[in-house]
């Protein structure tokens, strides 16, 4: 099997859909009607980086020259996501226009493919909405951008997008069981070629499955021990705070009290015993009794 040349970004989403035939298969869940496009007309132009924010994005796909789809997976729904594809949008058509010396200053408009954008959405939220829109997240309706972003949360009659989804929850529920584990690999792996759940590309593709979800487990688990980390030491932090804050109220207690019996002693005529009290804990007690301080 040749040796897989994989980014760090990878996921099994980007991971599955680069190849052709299920980049063929991702454009027909969202366009049925075009039957007959083939894996040619299925040009992958995910960016590989964005030199001003680093970032990378999942998955971008021209079809036919005519279209352009950017697509987003997510298992935790964050709507900031529509100005992230709005960034990713805007420098895939400047690599457009770059590739195609396209002149942005000609008296009439150039010709580019129309954009999709679309988030397929694999976590448990409810409430998850159907589009999200930048005019009416960043400004209430208002402004003179918008985009339009459209989520998915399930594909049609187990086509490729509704095993995709079908593939993250399986693999979560087998989390919920055994962690970021090998176990956990090992089992949604079995349980979605029994189920025929992307079964050719697992079969086919199993090793470098594992490896990009090894990678992607260590980066969790790494992740949540850090957390337990951070929270433990919140805690000790909280705890020294308030022995702290403790210790502070203890002390500012004491010096009022000395303060209140110096006042009493002096108005008893009787100062001198201030200066043993200090000096005697004992007798320091039963000088605030008797004055019931």
């Amino acid at each position: 099997m040749a040796k897989t040349n994989r980014k760090s970004k990878d996921s099994v989403f980007t991971y599955l859909f680069r190849q052709p035939e299920y980049a063929r298969l991702l454009y027909l869940a969202l366009h049925p009607e075009d039957g007959d496009v083939s894996e040619a007309d299925c040009k992958i132009i995910t960016l590989e980086n964005i030199v001003t924010t680093g970032q990378y994005n999942d998955l971008g796909m021209q079809v036919r020259g005519r279209l352009m789809i950017l697509i987003e997976a997510q298992s935790t729904f964050a709507v900031n996501i529509v100005l992230r594809l709005l960034l990713y949008l805007a420098e895939t058509y400047n690599e457009y226009i770059h590739d195609h010396k396209l002149n942005l200053y000609s008296v009439t408009p150039v010709q580019i493919p129309r954009p999709e954008l679309y988030v397929v959405y694999t976590g448990n939220k409810k409430n998850v909405p159907d589009t999200v829109n930048l005019s009416e997240l960043f400004f209430e309706g208002a402004g003179d951008a918008e985009v339009t972003v459209h989520i998915l949360r399930r594909g049609k009659d187990m086509d490729i997008l509704e095993q995709y989804v079908q593939f993250c929850k399986i693999m979560d529920e087998q989390r919920k069981l055994y962690g970021w584990s090998l176990k956990t690999m090992e089992e949604t792996i079995r349980i979605c070629l029994e189920r025929n759940i992307l079964a050719p590309f697992l079969r086919l593709r199993k090793k470098e499955v594992m490896d990009i979800m090894s990678v992607l487990f260590d980066e969790k688990l790494a992740q949540e021990l850090h957390d337990q980390e951070v929270r433990q030491e919140g805690r000790e932090e909280g705890r020294e705070e308030g022995r702290k804050e403790g210790r502070e109220e203890g002390r500012k207690e004491i010096i009022s009290q000395m303060a209140n019996l110096s006042m009493a002693l002096a108005e008893a005529g009787r100062v001198n015993e201030l200066h043993l009290a200090l000096q005697d804990p004992a007798l320091c007690q039963r000088l605030l009794e008797e004055f019931n301080l």
